[in-house]
Formats: structure tokens, sequence, C-alpha cells
């Protein structure tokens, strides 16, 4: 059940991510541990964004950017209970990161229960 769980959880975050930011990450991978729910989500950048990153300049503005959008998201009501109504939850908060050069995203989901790991 956790698997499919899981990987509904990560199409979810996908589907949002595509709605919000225009388009979603190329690969994502969801973990439930404890109280947590792990997505990582490789291929994130958009072509713009790829060049914008081959400066310094460019870096900081896309990940202040990209960092600042997703915590934006985030705090839609909606969004949150669209999460929130699937894992059957409440969430707690929220970690997001972005490694630009690597175009890896990670958000940490943190919920009031724990999240079922069978």
């Amino acid at each position: 059940m956790s698997k499919q769980l899981e990987h509904q959880f990560s199409m979810l975050v996908r589907e949002i991510r595509k709605e919000y930011v225009g388009n979603g990450p190329k690969e994502i991978l969801t973990r439930f541990v404890d109280t947590w729910a792990i997505s990582e989500m490789k291929g994130n950048l958009t072509n713009v964004e790829k060049f914008m990153i081959t400066s310094n300049e460019g870096r900081r503005m896309v990940h202040d950017a990209r960092t600042k959008l997703v915590k934006k998201i985030y705090t839609n009501p909606e969004v949150v209970t669209k999460l929130e109504d699937l894992m059957k939850a409440k969430i707690v908060r929220i970690f997001s990161d972005i490694n630009i050069e690597e175009d890896i995203a990670m958000t940490v989901f943190v919920f009031d229960r724990v999240l079922d790991s069978k």
C-alpha cells in the first residue's frame, strides 16, 4: 500500500508543480519516513533557467526565484488541502531547496502523524 501511496503523492506533487511552475520535474521519487514525505525531483529547470545559470548572477536569481516560488505554492490552501486529503494527515511544515548545478530539488513535507510505511 505504501509504494502506491508514495507514487500517488509523487504524481500529485508533479501535478502541482506543473500547474504553478509551468513544467513538472522529469523524475520524482517520494519516500515516507516517520512523519515525513520526502520528494526528490530531478529535471526541474526550464530551458530559459538552464541558460540563465551559466552566470553566477543567473544561478543566484534562479535559486532565489525557485525557492520563493515553491514556498509560495505551498501557502495556497487548495494545494495544502489536496496533499492533506491524500495523506489523511495535516501538514505541520514544509522544507524545500534546489541544487541548481545538479538540477535536483528536494521537498520535505512534515505531517502531524506517522505515515504508512508498510
